[in-house]
């Protein structure tokens, strides 16, 4: 006799009823839930409902502490707690801005707060310099139908994906005097090692080269978006009337792109004028008080110091920095519109 074959097991598939039984079950207990609720307080207002959590997030970790950062700012004292630091009214913020020299910060009562305003300005300037050329120059040539087009996009785009710590204890292996990766290939070549993160000039370069690498793709990102909003009629228009690559760019392109520029110009200077996680872990305000900065300031004054009044005050003043630069940037955006 002629062995059977055995029956074949049959793939089990499932039903599309037994996939969305789980979120049936779900939407029926929402329904059991909510409906209710909308009957209550009406439709409308169901809106206020879901937005709720949010907002508790928002007053809890947000709000509160700035309106405790604003009350300690008028205080002093060392304790943390409120009921034991008595209020000074202004007397934080005189002695901030108080100086003989504003442009000397050795004349100042608050010396270190002034030095790192000079140094948050200095920064500043280049940083965002460099970031917006740089930063354009890249758009313009990604914009282009290179080879790779897409690789290199994301390429230029990955250093925003990390965190800054760990990109600031990457570059400073690669920077470290004794076994630091650059000054090992110097050596290799037959040149000197240089301290790079130990004279006050390399460091502040070194800081604003860094801050422009590991940013730069996320403002490059914007500008791309914006080159290719840009109706590719107009340049065809330009060419027709004889217009090389530079009238183009000037006639056309730049104009167009302000709105963008805008955009980038002021988001790059409130970040640059935040700066600290980067700074913190690569040189620590040093050598000195080379890159010592606003935000490093407030830290140091509060955390190591233990001087919360002068801390919050000198928030506060970084704060209202932020927000001229804030309306700033509305203002300009609803000009340009308007134009």
């Amino acid at each position: 006799m002629k062995n059977e074959e055995a029956p074949r097991p049959q793939p089990v598939t499932l039903s599309s009823d037994l996939l969305l039984r789980p979120f049936t079950w779900l939407l029926g207990l929402a329904d059991y839930i909510l409906l209710p609720l909308q009957k209550l307080i009406g439709p409308q207002r169901m809106a206020y409902f879901f937005v709720l959590p949010n907002l508790l997030i928002f007053g809890i970790f947000i709000l509160l502490p700035m309106i405790l950062n604003f009350y300690y700012g008028f205080t002093s004292g060392n304790s943390i707690l409120l009921e034991n630091r008595p209020f000074v009214g202004t007397t934080n913020l005189e002695r901030l801005l108080t100086c003989a020299d504003y442009l000397n910060p050795k004349t100042c009562s608050e010396d270190l707060f002034w030095r790192g305003a000079f140094n948050t300005a200095t920064f500043v300037v280049g940083q965002v310099t460099a970031m917006i050329l740089l930063s354009l120059v890249t758009a313009l040539a990604l914009n282009r139908p290179v080879v790779g087009r897409g690789f290199f996009r994301a390429m230029f785009f990955y250093p925003v994906l990390l965190s800054p710590v760990v990109v600031a204890l990457i570059w400073k292996w690669i920077l470290q005097y004794q076994y630091g990766l650059l000054n090992a290939i110097l050596v290799a070549v037959g040149l000197q090692k240089i301290p790079f993160l130990l004279e006050a000039g390399w460091a502040q370069f070194w800081v604003i080269a860094i801050s422009v690498w590991s940013q730069m793709g996320f403002f490059t990102l914007i500008l791309l978006a914006g080159l290719q909003a840009i109706p590719k009629e107009m340049y065809e228009a330009a060419s027709m009337d004889g217009a090389n690559k530079w009238q183009s760019f000037r006639a056309v392109t730049f104009p167009l792109l302000m709105p963008t520029m805008t955009v980038v110009l002021v988001l790059a200077l409130i970040r640059a004028v935040q700066v600290f996680d980067q700074v913190f872990v690569l040189t620590n305000g040093g050598p000195g008080t080379a890159t010592l900065y606003i935000v490093q300031y407030i830290y140091r004054t509060g955390f190591e110091f233990r001087n919360y009044g002068m801390a919050a005050a000198a928030s506060l003043v970084l704060a209202i920095v932020l927000l001229v630069l804030t309306v700033g940037q509305l203002v300009l955006s609803r000009r340009q519109e308007a134009a």
